[in-house]
């Protein structure tokens, strides 16, 4: 199965998805989105600077990228191991992810992680500021962990920061490698870095969602 990040209104499907939408649907569907953001600013209002706000428009662009359950898995571990660096990451992904220890210490309730919007299971990114990340049910009535596409991108800068050190032109040639099955945890880590920045970019500068697509 393969996974990707979607940029968009949530009111408006990705691409090749719900079929042929008409105008009616879109815009019932439309209603609903701004009728649960505006339930989750009011549950949010105490941690919230402002009210939760962003383009649901028809002129709204939406982007998309793949960088995949590999890639994604990597990545978070890749995030874990970043804040304890007196240990080493694995070379290859363990069979199941949630067993690794330095995953777990890091998830761990009352860790106080630096990566807290990449590796606590968030699946929407609102394009606001805001510190925490909360679970909820989402605008479909399925539960879902989320954070902010701003913080996100802080955090993936500053995990770049921490590790690779990598400049702007190298990062875009991560995500143009295909990689092979054989790739290593950092190889995936790196692919799914350039694709989730480059996507956590487009979601600040559009203010826009950003939520991963099955």
């Amino acid at each position: 199965m393969s996974l990707d990040i979607h940029v968009g209104p949530l009111s408006r499907p990705p691409e090749g998805q719900w079929g042929s939408t008409g105008t009616a649907t879109v815009a019932e569907r439309r209603a609903a989105v701004l009728a649960w953001r505006d339930a989750l600013s009011r549950r949010l209002a105490d941690r919230l600077p402002v009210p939760l706000d962003w383009d649901e428009t028809d002129h709204a662009p939406s982007f998309s990228g793949r960088p995949g359950w590999h890639g994604l898995a990597a990545l978070v571990l890749w995030a874990a191991y970043a804040e304890h660096p007196a240990v080493r990451p694995p070379v290859r992904l363990p069979e199941e992810l949630d067993s690794d220890p330095i995953l777990q210490r890091t998830k761990a309730d009352g860790f106080r992680s630096r990566y807290a919007h990449l590796v606590r299971n968030v699946e929407l990114w609102l394009p606001q500021s805001f510190d925490f990340v909360v679970e909820g049910d989402d605008v479909d009535g399925r539960r879902v962990v989320m954070g902010s596409a701003v913080v996100l991108r802080r955090q993936l800068e500053d995990l770049n920061g921490a590790t690779w050190k990598a400049r702007p032109r190298s990062i875009a040639g991560w995500a143009g490698r295909e990689l092979p099955g054989t790739a290593s945890v950092e190889e995936n880590a790196r692919y799914a870095f350039a694709v989730l920045l480059d996507l956590a970019d487009r979601a600040v500068e559009h203010r826009l969602p950003m939520k991963v697509g099955y």
